[in-house]
């Protein structure tokens, strides 16, 4: 591994910005076995912070979140779903059952050290955790042990099952998951993730799908006999034409998207395979399908034009997330109680410094410290909790482990989830997860009703389907990252 732990307090802002913890009174039971617990999880954090493996290859990554919650008790089920790095862990004491969700995979391109400049970091994957999955991970395996012991000491009737979700960076792992029924005896989801503030809102998403487009032409003397090739790249730039064309024709709410993944590699010729990478969204999974379906006749088309081949492989897809109210506002409760961040004087340096590199930054330091109030939100990104969203009810809520302002898939999120700063934002995730898990556990009522809520929105006709169809899981890492 090309970051160290111990390396950590060679950085600029010193030690005290990895270390410095307030000294909070523990007075809940949950927050003595939160705190009992805090070592652990606090260093498979970090390591999996240097690990940065990509979707599907998290083979380190899973193996410490397992190993560790196997250590304290949980039966271990690895590879669920056709998925190597996937898992699930469960103590099991009867009652009802409550998941929590965690990710652990990186982005590539991203491989960034936790210096508040851009300093890239050498690593064997180059990729780096811009989303804060590290985060992601260990929290929830923290809150899921504090659960399970929390179970233990009062013989409380209740399942707490924690999901090792791989390759949430467009690889769509939980929907694999999902449609095996892995969460079909689960009567409610809880997450979190990491961000630049503090929230608990009833949040819904896009709805997304994804495809590679490969075009098959004829190579030749680009100058010497063009007339005996077939551009492959003319076929992309046709299509891609076309699919520019279509934005003024969509509804505005949708986003597409799109990258040149092989184009030639010689000007002199004329390339015979080109490929472009392309998302669809929308908040509904109904229209990403029409939009879907559109692109792949752009896409036919442009061979056509160009004389070329085409066929296209779906890479993944998502549904929205469908929000629970009921469940919401037991997590935003707790949340509330919890309150904010408060940064130490080293981490106030360090967040000056990187706030400084930030373009257009939608936040001022200082917001760590504030909750946002209760809403109904949206977001234009995707996620597969999506999902898992419309077989089971879900609460989830974000953290302030980034400085305020931080972009997602940023270097400036690799940064800061590298410090004290993202092991803060953890260590509240944490604890609202178990809150919430305890609060569920305590009033069963909840659950029910959060159960009518997710079927009145679902409502009578629905029956789950995946986007991603019948493929199996993408689990070469060319398939999926650029």
């Amino acid at each position: 591994m090309g970051r160290k732990i111990h390396q950590f307090c060679k950085l600029t802002v010193g030690c005290l910005v990895i270390f410095a913890f307030s000294n909070n009174s523990f007075t809940s039971e949950l927050d003595e076995i939160i705190n009992a617990n805090k070592t652990s999880f606090q260093k498979i954090a970090l390591e999996i912070w240097d690990l940065a493996e990509l979707g599907y290859l998290e083979n380190q990554s899973s193996k410490l979140l397992s190993d560790e919650l196997e250590a304290n008790g949980f039966a271990i089920k690895k590879g669920v779903a056709g998925i190597p790095t996937s898992f699930i862990a469960e103590y099991n004491n009867g009652g009802p059952v409550i998941g929590i969700l965690g990710e652990f995979d990186a982005l590539p391109g991203l491989a960034q050290t936790n210096s508040p400049f851009k300093e890239v970091a050498d690593n064997n994957t180059g990729a780096g955790h811009a989303c804060g999955h590290h985060l992601f991970g260990a929290a929830s395996a923290w809150a899921a042990v504090t659960i399970k012991e929390w179970i233990e000491q009062n013989n409380i009737k209740g399942t707490i099952r924690f999901y090792g979700t791989p390759a949430e960076e467009g690889g769509s792992g939980k929907v694999y998951m999902v449609r095996a029924g892995l969460f079909d005896d689960v009567d409610a989801v809880l997450h979190w993730h990491p961000s630049s503030d503090n929230a608990a809102n009833a949040e819904s998403s896009n709805a997304n799908k994804s495809a590679k487009f490969k075009f098959s032409g004829i190579s030749a003397h680009a100058a010497g006999s063009p007339d005996k090739g077939r551009s492959a790249l003319d076929g992309v730039e046709a299509m891609n034409m076309m699919v520019n064309m279509m934005r003024e024709h969509i509804p505005q709410e949708s986003r597409i998207h799109y990258v040149i993944t092989k184009g030639g590699l010689a000007p002199n010729v004329i390339p015979d395979v080109a490929e472009v990478y392309y998302y669809v969204r929308h908040p509904r999974r109904q229209k990403v399908q029409e939009i879907f379906e559109w692109v792949v006749k752009a896409s036919e088309g442009a061979a056509m034009g160009t004389d070329t081949r085409v066929t296209h492989e779906v890479m993944h897809g998502n549904y929205s997330k469908l929000p629970n109210n009921v469940l919401q506002k037991v997590m935003h409760k707790n949340l509330v109680a919890r309150g904010g961040i408060s940064y130490s004087d080293q981490e106030n340096e360090y967040a000056k410094k990187l706030f400084e590199t930030m373009v257009s930054p939608g936040g001022s330091i200082g917001d760590q410290e504030r909750i946002r109030p209760f809403s109904a939100s949206h977001t234009y990104g995707s996620t597969d909790v999506g999902d898992v969203s419309w077989v089971v009810p879900q609460a989830g809520l974000r953290t302030a482990t980034w400085v305020p302002g931080t972009a997602g898939h940023s270097w400036q999120g690799v940064a800061a989830g590298g410090t004290s700063i993202g092991l803060k934002g953890t260590k509240l995730a944490a604890q609202v997860l178990a809150d919430t898990a305890q609060d569920l556990f305590k009033d069963p009522r909840s659950m029910e009703l959060a159960t009518l809520e997710y079927k009145e929105r679902i409502g009578d006709s629905f029956a789950y389907y995946p986007l991603l169809g019948d493929r199996e899981p993408p689990l070469d890492l060319s398939l999926i990252h650029i």
